[in-house]
This record gives structure tokens, sequence and C-alpha cells, in this order.
């Protein structure tokens, strides 16, 4: 099993992965940016596409021919053809093997699953929002729950004005954090919310995971907070390999333990993160817990 780094998401060798997370941003830079300026077109396919939210993208009918597929299309062609390229002239350029040809085809199938999910969950996570996008770079799934169970909304330290376990949040809106640090300790994070990103990290198959990640990102919506959906597909593709998928459970349980630096007025700081004893506790252990279903 790969290695990683012990205090960032994992980053595969041989970008492995790379060319979902492409497909998926290209997809959701160019509708977000229509869908906020209220482009017909965009809040249509937005329309579109959260619909099919969770779902299978070939075992519905109205899924096929959607935006989110068709921009990885795209790059797998334009892959192909830097490849062809580069193989010029050498015999063997188009000498695949059975197993190669195999290999890749269930490569091409995790990609799709995993565009197809990571797009379908921002357009639902996005839906009735104009006036800030959903995709943010720098908000990977671990840190989204993690402000999602101090009861905050939004990115720069506004509390939401009900916590997630059904207590009031600070109506005043006073921000609850350090000058340097978020104070929210992770040992005060609702068990709700825990218990919820538990038993998404403890996911059996990838329709489960699908339909427990869409319930997150209505919780996530209705706070106002955002995902990093590039860095989710990419991570979506690596779990359905059976031997990387222990490092995307560590990777969530990690961002989940990660202290950020704080945030800025409106929202753009965050793309580190700082490690503090208190975040090392339990930090291989979140999705192992006893009480899982």
């Amino acid at each position: 099993m790969p290695t990683t780094d012990s205090r960032t998401s994992p980053r595969p060798d041989e970008d492995y992965g790379s060319l979902a997370r492409a497909a998926a941003l290209r997809t959701i830079g160019r509708l977000q940016s229509g869908y906020q300026r209220d482009v017909p077109a965009a809040v249509a396919a937005v329309a579109r596409l959260r619909r099919e939210a969770g779902r299978d993208p070939y075992a519905s009918p109205s899924s096929w021919g959607l935006d989110d597929l068709a921009d990885l299309s795209e790059l797998r062609e334009e892959k192909q053809r830097e490849q062809d390229e580069q193989q010029e002239g050498r015999e063997d350029a188009r000498d695949v093997s059975a197993a190669a040809r195999r290999r890749s085809e269930e490569r091409e199938e995790r990609e799709a699953q995993a565009v197809h999910l990571a797009v379908t969950l921002w357009a639902l996570h996005q839906q009735s929002l104009r006036d800030e996008g959903m995709h943010r770079r720098g908000w990977p799934l671990g840190r989204a729950v993690r402000r999602l169970a101090h009861g905050k909304s939004g990115t720069a330290g506004r509390p939401s004005a009900h916590a997630p376990d059904g207590t009031d949040g600070d109506a005043n809106g006073q921000q609850a954090v350090s000058a340097r640090r978020q104070s929210d300790p992770v040992e005060e994070a609702s068990e709700s919310v825990r218990k919820r990103f538990v038993r998404l990290g403890t996911s059996s198959d990838y329709e489960i995971l699908s339909e427990r990640l869409r319930q997150f990102v209505l919780l996530l919506r209705a706070a106002r907070i955002p995902l990093d959906y590039g860095l989710l597909a990419q991570q979506l593709f690596l779990w359905q390999d059976e031997f990387r998928r222990e490092d995307i459970r560590r990777a969530w349980g990690r961002e989940f333990h990660l202290v950020y630096a704080r945030d800025t007025a409106d929202g753009q700081q965050g793309e580190t993160a700082d490690t503090t004893p208190e975040d090392s506790a339990g930090d291989w252990n979140l999705f192992h817990d006893d009480g899982a279903d």
C-alpha cells in the first residue's frame, strides 16, 4: 500500500486519479460561474445534474449525455493524442495486451463513477446559492465536516443559526477563532455529526458511500460550507481501488483532525493546515469505532 505524508491528503505517484480530478474541475469551473451569473444554460445543466446525485451514471437513462462525462471524454482524447504523438513511429505503439485493455477499461469505469458522483453532488450542494460557489479549493471533506460539527456556517468564522445537534448557535455571529488557529477542539465536535462521518468512512460499498455523501452534502448546503470537489473526485476514484481505500479513509480522518490556519474575512485562506498534539490523538482510529455500523 502506498505511503502518504502524515500532514496532507494522499497525492499518489503517477498522478493516479488526476484525470478524474481534472474532469470534475473543468465541469464545475464552467458551470459554477454560469450558475452564479444566472446563465440559463448553466442553470438548466445544474438542475439536470443534481437530480442524478448519488445515482449510477449509466443505470439511469436520464443521466446519459450530461456535462460531467462529456468533459471526461474530451480529456481522455486529449491525453490519448499526446500519447500517440510521443509513441509515433514505434511498432508496438498499438500492441496492447488483453490484460492491459481490461485494466484500462476498469480505470475508465472508476473515473466515470468518481467524476459523476463528485459533479452531481456539487450540483446538489450549489442549488439555489448564487452569491458564492460551493466548490472551493482547500476545503477537503474532513475539514468541511469538522466545521459542520461545530455548528459553524460558511468559511469565515460565522456560527450557524442552529448547531447540528439542535442547540442554538451564537446569534451575535461572534467569531470563536484565535488570532492564529481555530480554537474549536475536535473533542467538542457534535457527536451526532461525528457518528455520521464514521458511518461514511466505514461504508462497505460505493452505493452506500454515495448515499451517505449525499446526506452530508445536504447538511453542508444548509450551513453554506464549501467542499473541494476536485479533490473529492480524485479520492472517490482511489476509494474504488480496494488496495487504496484505506489511504482515503486515513486522509478523511486526518483532514478532520487537522487544525487549519484562521480563515480571512472572505474565506479565501485555507490552503495549509497545522497539526497540534491534540490532533494526533485517535487520528487513525476515527473510522474504527466499535459503535460504527
